[in-house]
């Protein structure tokens, strides 16, 4: 019984003699590869080309920040842009309804120049009227006068032939009186003629300005449609820029957000091609440790082993 157990303790010595000695071998190897891969230029060259990739990520993800930080402050002055553009419509609106009332004052301004023109026209046709009935009656009255005049000779002629039945003194009172009446009727005649003359030149200065007023409101009127056009076209080209810039903005937008997926899909792929080289390096250690806590313990079981042979042949 003592002879088997020695042959089955043998047995296993020599299995954990031959185990170590393959782990030991292995663990020359690996210890020499890494050696090799710490001081070969390929190591070098490898752990360079690393982290010259890490650097070009963290370089590409600089990049696509500042570029992140362009477009928003892009995006920013277009937005300010179109606020402007919309306070500077505004303003053309509001522009725009005053020329309007500004026309229809002018408009109606117009129709009253155009009543008083009309009112202007009938009062001179009026005073015309009134000037010629008044020539008229001048005339009438010249006319009678000059029957009067004439009568009045003729009974003077009758006077003469009877100068008995008459006396001087009655004579003379009825010629003053009828000098007097004469230039009574002749200072009425002038006063209403003056009076009448007057009338009709203030017509005629109101006719007359009636027309310049009607003229300057014409050249106003054909001003304020001009501006209007012009404010029109404007506004139309105002809106043809707004369009073209909310479309350029539109498209810078999409091209942005279609470099941002672009550059958060490298980066995803960035983190994870990172995160299997770190996992590669963890599961290398993880595996050195293993092996290295492997190689103690055979070392210590064989320590032990030798001990404990040692210890009956003692």
């Amino acid at each position: 019984e003592e002879s088997l157990q020695m042959w089955e303790l043998n047995k296993r010595l020599e299995a954990y003699l031959a185990r170590v000695k393959f782990l030991e071998e292995e663990n020359e190897v690996l210890r020499a590869e890494i050696q090799s891969a710490k001081s070969s230029p390929a190591g070098d060259s490898w752990r360079a080309k690393y982290e010259e990739e890490l650097r070009a990520l963290r370089d590409a993800l600089d990049r696509a920040f500042r570029e992140k930080c362009t477009a928003e402050l892009a995006r920013d002055n277009l937005y300010e842009e179109v606020q402007l553009v919309k306070s500077r419509c505004q303003k053309e609106q509001a522009a725009r309804e005053e020329a309007k009332k500004q026309l229809s004052l002018s408009r109606k301004e117009l129709e009253e120049e155009r009543r008083a023109q009309i009112w202007l026209k009938e009062r001179a046709v009026q005073l015309e009227k009134e000037v010629e009935a008044l020539l008229e009656v001048h005339e009438e009255e010249k006319a009678g006068l000059d029957q009067e005049i004439a009568s009045f000779s003729q009974s003077l002629e009758s006077f003469r032939c009877a100068p008995v039945a008459f006396q001087p003194v009655e004579v003379e009172d009825y010629s003053k009186r009828l000098s007097e009446i004469w230039k009574g009727a002749v200072e009425t005649y002038k006063t209403e003629v003056s009076q009448l003359e007057g009338s009709l030149y203030q017509a005629k200065e109101n006719l007359w300005k009636a027309v310049e007023d009607n003229q300057q409101s014409q050249l106003q009127l054909q001003h304020l449609e001009k501006d209007l056009a012009g404010l029109k076209a404007r506004k139309e080209m105002l809106e043809e820029s707004l369009a073209q810039q909310w479309q350029e903005q539109r498209g810078e937008a999409e091209k942005f957000q279609l470099a941002m997926e672009a550059l958060e899909q490298e980066k995803q792929t960035l983190r994870a091609q990172i995160a299997q080289v770190l996992e590669d390096r963890q599961q290398l250690m993880h595996l050195k440790m293993s092996l290295s806590l492997e190689v103690a313990t055979y070392r210590t079981l064989l320590e032990a082993e030798s001990t404990r042979l040692q210890m009956p042949a003692g």
